[in-house]
């Protein structure tokens, strides 16, 4: 009789034994707004069809579990999906009849972080494995520093075809400067003077000061003196 027991579950245990599952990677790293790929393999006995087949994944992070996805018996749970996820996972239904579990998860974030745990259930055979995932924040590329110029502007460096103009430029309101200066130059010297005033105290020094004599006029008349007192 106990023989037969124990023969019993000898017997049991080989046929509902547990379902071996592996993981492609135990570790994945992403970056943020990219995608990645999650892929389970487990031995299936279903002949090529997924009717019979379950499974169900969670991610766990420190705090709490949310459901990634669900599949019962070949269809596709999504109602239980959490919405953090909606959108954002497919499985591939082909490889799954080969005993291969991938799922496509598109626009990381860094909150998806965490371990990710499926359970497969084939019949009467059940096996999990679990994997983590890193979601790093996508770099920013800094942009290069220039130093702003009087204007606000970044500055750039000037080119020899800039140079010869600043100089041209440069020359011209020279030339234009010295032509002003001398046309004023030219202007003023050809003003005329002024006669000056003349001095009543100087005319008197220059006549006689006794007696002006006047020529004789051209008709002949004589000689006059003509006194001036001063």
């Amino acid at each position: 009789m106990i023989c037969s027991i124990l023969l019993l579950i000898t017997l049991t245990s080989c046929v509902s034994g547990p379902l071996v599952v592996d993981v492609t990677q135990s570790s994945y790293q992403a970056v943020e707004n990219h995608n990645v790929t999650l892929e389970w393999t487990f031995k299936t006995t279903t002949d090529g069809s997924f009717k019979s087949i379950s499974i169900f994944c969670e991610m766990f992070t420190d705090l709490t579990s949310f459901i990634l996805f669900q599949l019962h018996k070949g269809v596709e749970v999504s109602e239980s999906q959490n919405e953090r996820f909606a959108g954002r996972v497919q499985f591939e239904e082909d490889v799954l009849r080969e005993g291969r579990l991938r799922l496509h998860m598109s626009r990381l974030r860094t909150d998806d972080s965490g371990v990710y745990l499926c359970d497969v259930f084939t019949g009467h055979d059940e096996g999990s494995r679990k994997c983590h995932l890193n979601v790093t924040a996508e770099r920013v590329r800094p942009k290069p520093e220039r130093d702003p110029s009087p204007t606000g502007s970044p500055s750039q460096p000037e080119s020899p075809g800039w140079i010869v103009l600043y100089c041209g430029l440069g020359l011209l309101v020279v030339v234009t400067l010295l032509g002003v200066c001398y046309y004023l130059c030219r202007k003023y010297s050809m003003i005329p003077s002024q006669p000056t005033a003349l001095d009543p105290v100087s005319l008197s020094l220059e006549l006689d000061p006794m007696v002006l004599v006047s020529q004789r006029s051209e008709v002949g008349g004589p000689k006059q003196r003509l006194k001036v007192s001063l």
